[in-house]
């Protein structure tokens, strides 16, 4: 019999944004607390009955049932205070708001809520920690953890979020082709970060949130059903999405440390992700006069990673020498820098490294401690406990620790065999 306590928490991250989100299309935008205290209580009231009867046959349908009552018990509550007060009681039980949670609905009502936490009235940060928290039910402490900020600090942006979008609310219906295009772009953003909090995680001390990156890849899919949405730069985020997570279980073992790539069994790699990327992939590039997006880029870039091709370092070369151009960041700097190693060879690729002196960026001095292990031991236990200083990331610290040991070991074990 399956533990209701494990799979509790499995649906509430999949299940309460799409009670949120349709419980929302029916309120308003501007009521979504009520949204969320009634999605709340919908999922306290399944950990206590649960626990005692059992897990019912459809869990997911049940939370929509239960949901559905609580909101009717909410608008009968409203209309018992509008008669006490005397007034012109507008909401009567024929006017009750229609819940619907069929498939078609869910997806609609999360599309339109995917485009309300992405408003871009508020700052890009805001926004990211509004979809964690509305999209994702995320805590005030998880997205906390996610950017490294203080639980105050998260409190005061979710509150100037939520009511920005109380001012600025909307239906997804009263948007134009043109105003969806235009907000496109921010929707994308958010869930390429979202999907990167899940890929290079550092909530919880772990490296990676599959649960982050599954919430990302099947928002983006709503995206690609809608036919304003489902553009070339969208398809090449889910390809994206999709070669990267075919690795997702290769990247760490048992004890959740990460792997480098080098060392990772491949035959831990999702092959039928890796087919939908390719399917994506070829959606992305099929317009006529597609214009070639970082999405696009990368998503060719994270291709090539999981083919066998004698030549395909310096395909992942080239792209990036492109992705520098298109939109140049420390991370695509120092990914081209180890691309450029596995072309030319690290002796070749110090200058190419040490070039970029972000000498205040833990990848940076990974990079180096990489670089450098093979030919100056010492310096590459430098870079690597500098890197370990620098990083707040527990699997990281010990990855990196055990490169410092194999380090160490070898230069002990050199001496003595000198002697």
């Amino acid at each position: 019999m399956t533990n209701p306590n494990e799979i509790t928490p499995h649906l509430f991250r999949t299940e309460y944004s799409k009670i949120v989100a349709v419980l929302c299309r029916s309120f308003d935008i501007k009521h979504i607390e009520i949204a969320e205290d009634i999605a709340s209580e919908t999922f306290l009231k399944a950990s206590e009955y649960w626990v005692v009867n059992g897990l019912p046959d459809n869990p997911a349908a049940w939370l929509y049932t239960v949901a559905k009552n609580k909101a009717k018990d909410y608008f009968k509550h409203l209309s018992i205070i509008e008669k006490n007060k005397k007034e012109e009681v507008r909401t009567t039980e024929k006017e009750y708001p229609t819940l619907d949670f069929d498939t078609k609905n869910i997806s609609d009502s999360q599309l339109e809520m995917i485009f309300v936490t992405c408003n871009p009235v508020n700052s890009q940060e805001a926004q990211i920690c509004l979809a964690l928290q509305i999209l994702c039910g995320f805590s005030v402490e998880e997205i906390a953890n996610a950017f490294l900020s203080k639980t105050e600090t998260i409190k005061k942006r979710l509150q100037r979020g939520r009511e920005a979008l109380r001012t600025h609310h909307f239906t997804i219906d009263s948007l134009s082709e043109q105003d969806i295009h235009q907000r496109l772009e921010t929707v994308l953003t958010t869930l390429y970060l979202l999907f990167n909090e899940g890929y290079f995680s550092r909530t919880d001390n772990l490296l990676i949130r599959k649960d982050l990156c599954l919430e990302a890849i099947r928002l983006t899919l709503i995206l690609t059903d809608n036919q304003f949405t489902n553009i070339p730069k969208t398809n090449a985020l889910l390809a994206l999405m999709c070669f990267q997570s075919s690795r997702l279980d290769a990247r760490t073992n048992d004890e959740g440390e990460a792997i480098l790539f080098d060392e990772q069994d491949e035959t831990l790699w999702d092959k039928n992700l890796i087919e939908k990327g390719n399917y994506y992939l070829i959606e992305a590039c099929q317009a006529n006069n597609t214009s070639v997006s970082k999405y696009h880029l990368e998503a060719g870039i994270a291709y090539w990673h999981t083919s066998s091709a004698k030549d395909k370092w310096q395909q992942i070369l080239n792209l990036y020498n492109q992705l520098a151009i298109i939109e140049y960041s420390p991370v695509t700097a120092l990914n081209r820098a180890f691309a450029f190693s596995k072309v030319y060879g690290n002796e070749i690729a110090f200058p190419e490294a040490e070039k970029l002196n972000l000498t205040g960026n833990e990848y940076y001095h990974g990079l180096l401690g990489y670089l450098y292990s093979e030919i100056h031991p010492d310096q590459a236990i430098y870079h690597f406990e500098e890197a370990i200083r620098l990083t707040k990331s527990k699997p990281e610290k010990q990855t990196l620790q055990k490169q410092v040991n194999l380090l160490k070991q070898s230069k002990f074990q050199h001496k003595k065999a000198s002697r």
